[in-house]
């Protein structure tokens, strides 16, 4: 394989990775009749928790006084602590005052802010009274100018308490669901907002015999939240999500644990993405209870002008494994190159790093690597976890390997199916891991799920050999994204994407391809925040969106010479000077591009990529 089929450059490749704490690949494959694939495998899933709420309890139980959560004070000030024992205090006093109120499970709690030391607490304080709790993305709140997605999440689940932050700053979203005519309490974290309730109270409710009889009741039937999708294809959809559910994805995880943790060695993570998702809300936040490790709560994103806030955390927080967004990779990358400080306070205590949600692109795995061997003298295994807030996390990629971009391999206890769909297979998935389908949707829940009660993510996998599937599975695009040019030839857009922004590194950010029934394929970049740095310092001439435009000519013209047929040449490319807006689902509060919102929200720049060449921007390569 050559570098750009996501194999690192030989020079990188002779270097050994340090070694990953988990068991490798061991997989049986049955092949179907029909042509499809059916995946397990052959390593059994470990013990996982009755629920989270016990799983807290057990952990404050062992180590009281260990941080579980930090937070900074305002202002980048100083780290606030909660320990496991104060979390356990206090979320049975929140749960003593949810059944106070008569609150059962078929009521919920819904969360309008983001991550924060409060948030944890409701959530946990809900799981140990067995009122589910629904998270949503914070910018249905803030950032929406007609609240439409929060009226909807408020309709679907019925939420009798409101939680947020501040008072103050949701003011705007509390009074528009106040306007709603339900009976609704609200509290806040500070106390502040009309008629809302301090967090403070519930804290500070003392426990009685009824928190213990609840948390008693719980078990993998019960539901522990309701997650919200991200909308892109229409209105937010509720997924059930059990205590069961959670406890399959770290089943699976322990079983493929290679050693025992030092019981000595804290594991400590700086975590940016949103609880409001399933990645950091359920694995991520479940993964540290399991563990008994610290999380800090990073208040960064990988966004331009927010991305400063990770880096002076991470001089300060050195993990021992780090999982971000593709995106935040890329600006880590660009970050440590220029910075060795940063660098080594990075790499001081890693082991391993994932990314997921997106395909990582080869150009960042090798900019990555090189960091590692440069700072450690070895490659750092780079781990990924695919799955969707239906199913959790589904596979893993649990060894280390050259190649960038795969699926990975099923979880012990889950069994993939691959299906034919035109040219490309269809993945499928059944195990304990899966929602039951969609809160008040019985249609969607329906057309979710196949004859053998396999739920469709919509997404194409292949491996990478099919002669070898310990190999594993590689992502090959949405299957509703892709899309054929006039020509009938098909182009896998979830593939196309990360080449490009290989091929123009460090100069973009992200992409996205239009070209349906057109000649050609097109691409809309934005710009990278290093990038533009970089050009604004030169003092050649031209501005700095001129000198990217001469750069990304040249780099599409190299990727064009060796890409092969129209299913991967690009003919026309424009520059996006206005940043992905989250209110219109063009990016995620993840970090993640949406291609078709992207496209539908600037169909006049689609249209001057395929008008007669002359539009001021567009570039015919």
């Amino acid at each position: 394989m050559t570098p750009a089929d996501g194999v690192a450059a030989p020079a990188v490749t002779k270097v050994p990775f340090a070694s990953l704490p988990m068991k490798g690949p061991d997989v049986s494959v049955e092949r179907r009749a029909d042509g499809s694939i059916l995946i397990r495998s052959n390593h059994a899933p470990g013990e996982g928790p009755r629920s989270i709420a016990h799983l807290l309890q057990e952990k404050a139980a062992r180590h009281p006084d260990r941080p579980w959560m930090k937070q900074r004070e305002p202002g980048h000030g100083p780290w606030r602590t909660l320990t496991y024992g104060e979390a356990l205090a206090k979320a049975e006093g929140i749960a003593q005052w949810l059944l106070d109120r008569g609150l059962t499970a078929d009521d919920s709690v819904m969360v309008l802010s983001s991550n924060s030391l409060e948030h944890a607490l409701i959530k946990v304080g809900c799981y140990t009274a067995g009122v589910p709790v629904s998270p949503i993305s914070p910018a249905y709140s803030l950032i929406s100018t007609d609240h439409a997605k929060l009226r909807h999440c408020v309709e679907v689940v019925k939420p009798k308490v409101i939680f947020a932050q501040s008072g103050e700053l949701y003011a705007r979203a509390l009074e528009t669901l106040r306007g709603l005519g339900r009976d609704l309490t609200f509290v806040t974290a500070d106390g502040t907002g009309e008629g809302a309730v301090p967090l403070s109270v519930l804290t500070d409710t003392a426990a009685g015999p009824a928190v213990e009889a609840a948390r008693e009741t719980l078990g993998h039937d019960t539901v522990a939240k309701y997650l919200f999708t991200s909308g892109s294809t229409g209105m937010p959809k509720a997924a059930p999500q059990t205590f069961g559910m959670m406890a399959g994805v770290i089943a699976g995880q322990d079983g493929l644990r290679s050693e025992e943790p030092d019981p000595d060695v804290v594991s400590e993570s700086l975590e940016w993405m949103p609880w409001s998702h399933i990645s950091a809300g359920n694995i991520s936040f479940n993964g540290v209870l399991w563990a008994g490790g610290t999380v800090y709560l990073d208040e960064g994103k990988p966004l331009p002008g927010m991305f400063e806030t990770t880096i002076k955390n991470l001089y300060e927080v050195s993990p021992v494994v780090f999982g971000s967004a593709p995106i935040a990779f890329g600006m880590l990358a660009d970050a440590m190159e220029k910075d060795p400080v940063l660098r080594k306070s990075f790499f001081k205590n890693m082991r391993y790093m994932g990314y997921g949600g997106a395909t990582l692109s080869n150009d960042v795995n090798e900019r990555l690597q090189a960091l590692a061997i440069a700072e450690t003298g070895s490659r750092m295994p780079l781990t990924t976890m695919y799955g969707a807030t239906e199913t959790q996390g589904i596979t893993v990629t649990h060894w280390a390997t050259e190649t960038v971009g795969l699926v990975g391999l099923p979880l012990p206890g889950i069994t993939i199916k691959l299906v034919p769909n035109g040219t490309k297979l269809e993945v499928r998935v059944k195990g304990p891991t899966v929602t039951s389908g969609y809160v008040g949707d019985p249609e969607k829940t329906a057309t979710a799920f196949d004859e053998e009660g396999f739920y469709k993510l919509g997404d194409a996998a292949k491996f990478i050999d099919d002669n070898d599937p310990a190999q594993g599975l590689m992502f090959d695009g949405r299957v509703t994204e892709d899309f054929k040019l006039d020509s009938g030839t098909w182009v896998s857009v979830g593939t196309l994407r990360p080449e490009i922004v290989a091929a123009c590194s460090p100069w973009i950010l992200d992409a996205v391809i239009a070209g349906q029934d057109k000649p050609f394929i097109g691409a809309l970049v934005w710009p990278s925040m290093a990038g533009m740095q970089t050009l604004m310092a030169d003092d050649g001439p031209g501005t700095p969106i001129d000198k990217l435009t001469v750069l990304l000519t040249e780099k599409l013209k190299v990727f064009n010479a060796t890409a092969g047929g129209l299913s991967r040449r690009i003919g026309r490319f424009a520059i996006m000077t206005e940043p992905p807006s989250i209110d219109a689902g063009e990016i995620t509060d993840k970090g993640y591009v949406n291609q078709r919102a992207t496209l539908e929200r600037r169909t006049e720049l689609v249209k001057a990529l395929y008008g007669d060449g002359s539009a001021a921007g567009v570039v015919t390569l």
